[in-house]
C-alpha cells in the first residue's frame, strides 16, 4: 500500500519541478538577453564660408564677397587704413549701418558673389602723405536665420567655435 501513496507524491513533485524550471528559464533569459549595434555614419552638416575678392587700382580697393559655403548667408565689410576712407557701391546692394560695417542688403546665396563695393582713400594735405600704406578689409558672414513668420534675419552675435583637444594643441 505504501507504493500507491508514493506515486502521487512523486508526480506532484515532478510537476512542481517542471513548472519551476519553466519559470527559471524565462527569468534567466530576461536577465541574460542583450543586443549590440555597430557601425557609424559620418554626417556633414555643411558650413557657411565666404571668400573676399580684392583688387586695387588708383581709385582704391574694389571688394566682392563670394559665398563658397553650403548655405545662404549675410555678409558685411569694414575697412581700416591710416587715412580717410570713402565707400561707394556703384551697382547698389550695399548699405552703411550704425555698427561701422557696410552690409550686403540681401541674403547671399551659396555659390553667388556680391556686387562690388569700392573703398577709396584720400591722402591728408601737406607732407604727411605715406609712401606706402595698406587698406585692411575685414569681412564677416553669418548663417541665415528665420523668424516665426519665415522672414530671414542675421544674428551677428552668433559664434561658431571648434573644440580643441589635447592632441591638437602644439607647444613651442
Amino acid at each position: 500500500m505504501r507504493k500507491l501513496h508514493k506515486k502521487p507524491l512523486i508526480m506532484a513533485a515532478a510537476a512542481l519541478a517542471l513548472t519551476g524550471t519553466l519559470a527559471v528559464g524565462s527569468a534567466m533569459a530576461y536577465f541574460t538577453t542583450y543586443t549590440t549595434a555597430g557601425g557609424g555614419v559620418t554626417m556633414n552638416m555643411g558650413f557657411t564660408k565666404t571668400i573676399p575678392n580684392e583688387t586695387v587700382d588708383k581709385d582704391g580697393k574694389h571688394v566682392t564677397i563670394t559665398n563658397t559655403g553650403d548655405y545662404d548667408c549675410f555678409v558685411r565689410v569694414k575697412a581700416f587704413a591710416p587715412m580717410e576712407l570713402t565707400y561707394t557701391a556703384p551697382n547698389g546692394g550695399w548699405k552703411a549701418e550704425d555698427d561701422g560695417y557696410w552690409h550686403y542688403e540681401g541674403v547671399l546665396p551659396a555659390g553667388e558673389t556680391t556686387p562690388e563695393l569700392n573703398i577709396s582713400y584720400k591722402f591728408p594735405e601737406g607732407k604727411d602723405k605715406p609712401e606706402e600704406f595698406n587698406i585692411v578689409v575685414i569681412q564677416e558672414c553669418t548663417p541665415v536665420l528665420y523668424d516665426e513668420n519665415g522672414k530671414p534675419y542675421p544674428d551677428w552675435n552668433h559664434v561658431i567655435t571648434t573644440e580643441t583637444t589635447e592632441d591638437s594643441k602644439t607647444t613651442e
